[in-house]
This record gives C-alpha cells, sequence and structure tokens, in this order.
C-alpha cells in the first residue's frame, strides 16, 4: 500500500537532482574545454617564442637561460600560491576522490593553468593533458561549492571535470569517460556515466571547434600509410613486451628521479629552475629538429625520420621527461609517454621492414603511442581508444589491441600497481581498496566488527573472584590476561568442573584456565573467523594483535555484520556504525563569533583543556561546546543503551563554573556512540565549529597511527581548525613559549593562536626558531621577524619575543635539543621546513619530539576546504 505514495516522492526528489547534475556537466565540460584551448595556445605560443630566440642568438646560451627563469617562475608560482599543483595533477584528483583531504579548488586550477604554461612553454618535456585533468577537475570543484549537494555528487562532478579536461585535451570524449571509469573512480552508476559523457562530450567537441587538436597529426597521412597484417602480429606482441619492460623502467625512473630531488633539500622553485637549465642544456647539443616536440612527434608517426634518429630522440626524451617531471613540475606523463611509444614503435616498424620488406613504421608507431601509455599509466583500454579517437583509423585496432595489453600485462607483472597511487605514497597518501561486491563474510574483516572494550579477568584473580564476575556479567567466558597481555580463557564449564571436585576456593584462575586459546588477528576475515568458530565448537574468538588483546568477536556479531551489510550501501567497505545518541544537554545564548569544541575524557587533564579553551574563546569572541563521549559496545543501540551520566556531568560542570567566570557562553553535551571519532565529526558538523581543541597522551601503541584511532581520524576528517595539546609530564608551567617556523601554511595559524595562550602563564617569553642545516651559513630569518612585527603589533610584547636560528640535521633534532637546553615550557608546532603538520597525518616528526620532550606540546593545523 505504501508503494504508489513513496514513488512520487522519489520522482520529485530524484528529477531536479539529475537535471542539477545534467547542468552542471554541460558547463563544466564547456569550461575544461576553454581552459585546455588556452593551456595548448599558451604553452605554443611561448614554445614558438622559444624556437625563434634560438635563430637569434646561440641555441646553446638561450635554451639553458630561458629553462632556468621560467622553471623558477612556474616553481615559485606553485610553491607560493598553489602547492596542490605541482607534478601531473592526476594523482591529486586521484586522492580527492578517494575522500583524503586534498584541496581542489580554482585558486588550485587557476595556478595549475599558469604555471603549466609556463613550465611546458619552457621546454621542459612535460605534457599538458596531465594538467588539464586536474584544471578540469579544480574547477568542478570551485563550481560545486556554490550548489548545496552531497559529497558523492560532488565527487561525480569532479570527476566529471576530470573527464572533461582529459577529452578536450585529446579531443576524444570517450577516453574521457574511460578514464574516468578505469583509472579516477571505476564508477558505473548511472549518474556517474550520464554526466561523464555529458561533460567529455562537450568538452572534446568545443576543443575541437575552436582549434584544440591534442597532437596535430597529419589524418590523411597516417591513414593512407597505416596497414595490418596476420603476419604482423609477432612484432606487434614484441613491441608491447619492450614496451611493458621500458614503460616499467620509466615508472622506475620518476620514483626514484623524486627521491632524489627530495636529498637535495632545495626549494620547489629551485628543483624547476636547475629541471630546466638542464632541459635547456641537453636540448641546445641536439639537432634543431628536437627544440620542436610537435614536429618531431609528427615526422616520427608518419615515418619520416631515421631509426638513428628515433633512438636518439627516444633516450633523450626519456631521461629529460624523469628529470622534469622528478622536479615537481607542473606537466603530465601523458605527451612524452606517447612520444616515448612513438619512437619504439618507429624502430620496431623500421626494423620489420627491414627484415621481411613489407610493413608500415606508421601503424608501428601509433600501435606503440598506445602500448606505451598503457604501460605507464596501467588503463590499457583508455589507451587504445584515445590513439583511435585521435586517428579514427579502424585499421589500428587490432595493432592498438595486442601492443596495449601485451604491454600493460608485462609493466604490471614487473612493477604491479598505480603509477599515481605509488607517486600518492611517497607524500605519505595511501589509497585504501575497497572491497568488491561480496557479502560481509569475504568483505569485513574481524576488526571490523570485533568488540572493543572486553571484559577480562586477571590471571591472579582467585576462584571465588571468579565466580563472583561471572554471576555479575550475563557472559559465559572471559579472556584471562596478565601484564595486558592474553595468556588463556575460562568459562562457565571450567568453573563448574572445578566446584564439582570441591576443590579449595583458595587456588587462582591461572590454574584452571584454559592456556594458549584459539585467537584470530584483526585482518582474519568473517568467513575464517566463522569457519573456527564452527570447526571448535566455541561461541568466541580473541582478537589479538601480536599477544595483546584489542578485541572480541561473536557468533552474534557475525550474524549482526550479516544483517548489517544486507541493510546498507554495498559500496561502503566497513560497517557504519550507528550515529551518536545525546542524552544530556545544555544550551546557552548564541552570541559568538564561531563555536570551538573540547572533548574532555580525563578528569586530570580537563581543566587545563578548558583553560586552553576558555583563553582562545574570549580571544576570538567564540562560544564553547564541551562535550563528554561515553563508549558503548557495537552490539548496543546508543538510542536505546541506558547510562549513567553522573560522572560526566561532573566532569561538564568544570567547564560550566569556568565559562560563568570568564563570561563566555558554553554548551555542553554527553553523546552515546559506537565510534568516539564518528561522535566528534559528527558534533563538529551538526554544530558548525570552527575550531576543536582535543588532548593526546603524548604516543600511541596502536600500529599504523601516529596519534591513535580516534586523533588521526579528527585530523583527516573534521573540516575545521585542529589544536592537539600533549601536556607536559613536568610541572605545568607556561611562561617560556617556544614555536618553529617555516613559512608553512599552519606557522600564522600558531602565531595567530600564540596571542590567547601566552595568558595562561606569568610574564611570558616567547621563542621563534627556525631550523637549518649545518651547511648553510647565512640563515634567512625572514619568517620570524615577519612573525615578531605581527605579534608586536597584536601584543606589546617587543621585550619578549627573539628570534633563535638553530643549526640542526633535523627539525625534530633542533627543536628537541633547544627545549632541554633552554627550558622552554611549551612547544606550539606550526609548519617547519620538513612538513611539519602535513607530517602529522604522513609521518612521525610530531611524535618525535612530543616523546622527545618534557613539556607541553601544541600542534596547529589549519582548517580544511569543504
Amino acid at each position: 500500500m505504501s508503494l504508489p505514495v513513496l514513488n512520487p516522492r522519489f520522482r520529485t526528489w530524484w528529477q531536479p537532482r539529475r537535471g542539477l547534475a545534467i547542468a552542471e556537466a554541460c558547463i563544466i565540460g564547456l569550461v575544461a574545454a576553454l581552459s585546455a584551448v588556452f593551456l595548448k595556445v599558451g604553452s605554443g605560443w611561448l614554445g614558438t617564442w622559444r624556437v625563434h630566440t634560438t635563430h637569434l642568438l646561440p641555441a646553446w646560451l638561450i635554451l639553458p637561460i630561458i629553462g632556468l627563469v621560467l622553471g623558477f617562475v612556474a616553481g615559485w608560482l606553485v610553491d607560493r600560491l598553489a602547492p596542490e599543483a605541482s607534478g601531473s595533477g592526476i594523482p591529486q584528483v586521484k586522492a580527492s576522490l578517494a575522500n583524503v583531504p586534498m584541496t581542489l579548488s580554482w585558486r588550485v586550477a587557476g595556478i595549475k593553468l599558469l604555471s603549466a604554461i609556463i613550465a611546458i612553454g619552457s621546454g621542459m618535456t612535460l605534457g599538458r593533458q596531465g594538467p588539464t585533468v586536474q584544471v578540469g577537475a579544480g574547477l568542478a570543484a570551485g563550481m560545486s561549492r556554490w550548489v548545496p549537494t552531497s559529497p558523492d555528487h560532488r565527487r561525480q562532478m569532479i570527476a566529471a571535470g576530470a573527464g572533461a579536461g582529459l577529452a578536450a585535451a585529446f579531443n576524444a570524449p570517450i577516453a574521457g569517460v574511460l578514464f574516468i571509469v578505469e583509472e579516477l573512480l571505476q564508477d558505473l552508476s548511472g549518474l556517474t556515466l550520464g554526466t561523464a559523457i555529458i561533460a567529455s562530450f562537450i568538452g572534446g567537441v568545443i576543443s575541437r571547434l575552436l582549434g584544440g587538436g591534442s597532437l596535430d597529426l597529419n589524418l590523411q597521412l597516417t591513414q593512407s600509410s597505416s596497414q595490418f597484417s596476420i603476419p604482423e602480429i609477432p612484432f606487434f606482441v614484441l613491441l608491447g613486451i619492450l614496451a611493458g619492460l621500458l614503460g616499467a623502467l620509466f615508472n622506475r625512473g620518476l620514483i626514484f628521479s623524486i627521491k632524489f630531488y627530495r636529498k637535495l633539500h632545495i626549494s620547489l622553485p629551485l628543483r624547476v629552475a636547475l629541471a630546466g637549465f638542464i632541459s635547456g642544456v641537453v636540448v641546445s647539443m641536439l639537432p634543431p629538429s628536437f627544440r620542436d616536440n610537435t614536429g618531431l612527434r609528427e615526422s616520427l608517426i608518419t615515418g619520416g625520420s631515421q631509426p638513428t634518429v628515433a633512438a636518439i630522440a627516444f633516450a633523450a626524451q626519456f631521461i629529460l621527461t624523469l628529470i622534469a617531471f622528478g622536479s615537481g613540475a607542473p606537466g603530465g606523463l601523458f605527451a612524452p609517454s606517447l612520444i616515448l611509444g612513438s619512437c619504439l614503435g618507429h624502430i620496431i616498424g623500421v626494423s620489420e621492414l627491414y627484415i621481411t620488406g613489407s610493413g608500415s613504421p606508421t601503424t608501428y608507431a601509433l600501435a606503440g603511442m598506445g602500448g606505451f601509455f598503457s604501460a605507464v599509466s596501467k588503463v590499457p583500454i583508455t589507451a587504445i581508444v584515445i590513439v583511435f579517437e585521435m586517428t579514427t583509423d579502424f585499421n589500428l585496432v587490432l595493432p592498438l589491441m595486442i601492443v596495449s595489453v601485451a604491454a600493460y600485462l608485462v609493466a604490471d607483472k614487473v612493477v604491479p600497481g598505480s603509477l599515481y597511487e605509488k607517486l600518492l605514497e611517497l607524500k605519505g597518501i595511501t589509497l585504501t581498496k575497497e572491497a568488491p561486491m561480496e557479502g560481509a563474510l569475504t568483505k569485513l574483516t574481524a576488526k571490523d566488527v570485533m568488540q572493543e572494550r572486553v571484559e577480562t579477568l586477571d590471571a591472579e584473580m582467585s576462584l571465588e573472584e571468579a565466580m563472583q564476575s561471572f554471576a555479575r556479567s550475563h557472559h559465559r567466558g572471559f579472556p584471562v590476561v596478565e601484564d595486558n597481555k592474553l595468556v588463556g580463557i575460562v568459562t562457565q564449564s571450567d568453573l563448574l568442573k572445578i566446584r564439582d571436585r570441591n576443590l579449595a576456593n583458595d587456588i587462582f584462575l591461572k590454574e584452571i584456565m584454559t592456556p594458549v586459546p584459539m585467537t584470530v588477528t584483526p585482518i582474519h576475515t568473517l568467513s575464517n573467523v566463522l569457519y573456527l568458530l564452527d570447526r571448535y565448537q566455541i561461541s568466541r574468538l580473541p582478537v589479538v594483535d601480536g599477544r595483546k588483546l584489542i578485541g572480541i568477536i561473536t557468533r552474534a556479531d557475525i550474524i549482526r555484520a550479516e544483517a548489517d551489510h544486507l541493510n546498507c550501501d554495498n559500496r561502503t567497505p566497513k560497517l557504519r556504525p550507528e550515529p551518536s545518541y545525546i542524552v544530556y544537554q545544555t544550551r546557552s545564548p548564541s552570541t559568538g563569533n564561531g563555536r570551538l569544541l573540547v572533548p574532555v575524557a580525563n578528569p586530570e587533564t580537563a581543566g587545563i583543556l578548558l583553560k586552553m579553551a576558555a583563553a582562545i574563546a574570549r580571544d576570538r569572541h567564540y562560544e564553547i561546546d564541551c562535550v563528554q563521549i561515553m563508549l558503548i559496545p557495537r552490539h548496543s543501540s546508543p538510542s536505546e543503551t541506558q547510562v549513567r551520566t553522573a560522572k560526566s556531568r561532573r566532569l561538564l560542570r568544570q567547564a560550566e563554573v569556568l565559562a560563568k567566570k570568564w563570561q563566555i557562553p558554553l554548551h555542553t553535551q554527553i553523546r552515546v556512540t559506537h565510534d568516539v571519532a564518528q561522535a566528534i565529526l559528527e558534533t563538529i558538523n551538526e554544530q558548525n565549529i570552527d575550531l576543536i581543541l582535543m588532548g593526546w597522551k603524548g604516543t600511541t601503541s596502536t600500529p599504523g597511527r601516529i596519534f591513535g584511532n580516534v586523533v588521526d581520524t579528527v585530523i583527516r576528517q573534521a573540516t575545521c581548525e585542529v589544536v592537539l595539546v600533549k601536556l607536559g609530564t613536568i610541572e605545568q608551567s607556561f611562561n617560556r613559549w617556544l614555536v618553529p617556523m617555516a613559512g608553512g601554511p599552519n606557522s600564522p595559524l600558531a602565531i595567530k593562536l600564540l596571542p590567547a595562550l601566552i595568558t595562561l602563564g606569568n610574564d611570558p617569553k616567547i621563542g621563534l626558531t627556525q631550523v637549518f642545516k649545518p651547511s648553510e651559513l647565512k640563515p634567512d630569518m625572514s619568517v620570524s621577524e615577519q612573525a615578531i612585527r605581527h605579534l608586536m603589533r597584536r601584543r606589546k610584547l617587543s621585550s619578549s619575543v627573539v628570534a633563535l636560528p638553530v643549526q640542526a640535521n633535523s627539525v625534530a633534532e633542533g627543536v628537541i635539543n633547544l627545549v632541554k637546553t633552554e627550558g622552554y615550557d611549551v612547544v606550539v608546532l606550526g609548519a617547519s621546513q620538513e612538513g611539519l603538520l602535513q607530517q602529522a597525518i604522513q609521518g612521525n616528526i610530531p611524535e618525535a619530539i612530543a616523546s622527545g620532550v618534557e613539556s607541553t606540546v601544541i600542534l596547529v593545523r589549519g582548517a580544511i576546504n569543504k
């Protein structure tokens, strides 16, 4: 009876959303096409000017100078205005679509467009197709912020923008759609395909109308020269194998080049300038035809070059691309891959012609383009379609398929995995693989559904105490621990056997427990767990990491997981915990300019955290939201579980007293949840939090985590500012403050926060330090001096602020030594020359400093654009 009622509502909701998506896709395709044409025209004009200057001045002089100057300008634009615009841009888009906090905006798109024109026009052997993907995605991301839609809708629009950029760059609309499906989003839903097709079609058509041809191929000449016969198949297979091997070597070389540049410890502008200079020197030593990539490419494809020229071109392009890309210059790998493939194919085609007296070097050159592209980017279908759409030659389909598939299989065997994911891993970002559309038993692991809060018994517990524990609990068995390590398990049947024998009650639990119990690890799938439960006829299994007990899983947990999986979205790789539930809250009049959230848990540290929060709130005219979170087992519903809130309310009353004393609006709440991090993120979103201040113990025992499960999740996903506090182990004092400086995006945030925090101390002294390598004789202290001027304007602290240059091999070493020698009470970490706050997610510098000093450490991370 309810179906006729729900259907009209569904249609009413769905149709405007579909119409909105189509309208967005049309605009995105148009804008992406215009940006691709502008990139082509701009880089082409600059490249023509560069080649023309070699007719007026000696090439050995002017080409290195142009490469050096323009490379520095391009690197400076990226480094200063949009660091996310470095490299090809495709890894950044892929990370953003995987919900990794990665800025994509109009600013990033604009800087990428301008810097790519300069870098490519300077003569570096990079392509403009990769940048157009990021430009299209950035423009789509900026546009989607105007439309109040869901995150999934925004991801689809970003993917459509990326596909439109690729389609416009290559005049290949189908390839743009396939690239989204094959590499970026890997989603075949109707909305994704529809928006991708529309955006890519419009991007390709507009680009073609405005003269944005990708490779400027002479189509009539290539079609008249291309041919294919069955006896040539072994030669095409050979070409595919060689393309796969050399493509794998090329990918390894790219990774090596990036790591090599990092070892130089120079800034991005200097790295790009160095790459431009080397490229200019090498190109000036080569024949004049090598200065024009477009002419060289067409000559190779149409068979107008000698094999020796093709071999030299392959070696030069191979090495120069590694030099340019490793520097972080804004440019892509698509065009270099196609040129390298055409060189390799030309060589094989001429060799086949020499051996058999038949064959078409043009066909081999075009097939080699698809093969090398497939080997590098690991997208064989996209590679086939790109070359076919550019040539519209059906004779090429079979050679392209043979070479591209063979190259892909060989390259993936030699160097498995996506190049773009490896580039992200170099930045500390690992994309999680979504499980296939299977049942919960094979999709979920023990860690996903286990109960993390486990009731345990101590091995030294007496039999009488154990019986009392069983009487108070509904459990029929308990893990037995000793020094927080699992040593056995005891069940009701074990106790009954002992009691039936009339043994004395003064024996210990370790004497009757079952030692070395059956256990599972966090990565065991539920099918493995269920097999063990059935095989040994037991009802529960401890989950251990090494010997440490981290959870327990029962048959009921597996049944519940299967039911939840059937009722939830199959695309979700993990169980969705129920939303947290508010069991207590108070509200004050909303009179502030923003909101600050303080999760409180430990009564020993809550007082000082609340004082810090009050100082910040008073300085910024913020309201304070104070939340206390109560964790319950996963098998219980947060909205139905009865909890005792007396202890939590006593903790919140500390905040109420402090807020009343400082006349700050305070809101409090107690939430019941399965997941602490989720409850905090829900509070941030519901209450429109501007800043969250959290405590941290200073170390974590969780493998693969920097700060621990909760804090790591908040740092990655909270869109507001994050302030993380590790309170010192020595007597609390807030008189001597140390702030490492570097000019990164978070340093100004630390300085902005400082005037409020120093009110906690008496007559505070502030040190602003910059860590330099021992090889740097004259350190540049301009960043610290600028910060001092800011503090002097904000607070009259001219006699209390000093700049401290420190020489050390690493930031962590320099800061720790300075804190210990000078006795600083608090260290405020914003950013450093080693990406200090970026390392809060990607590395361990903050943890090294926090664990290396006994002082209080405060970490600051800026807000993330939604």
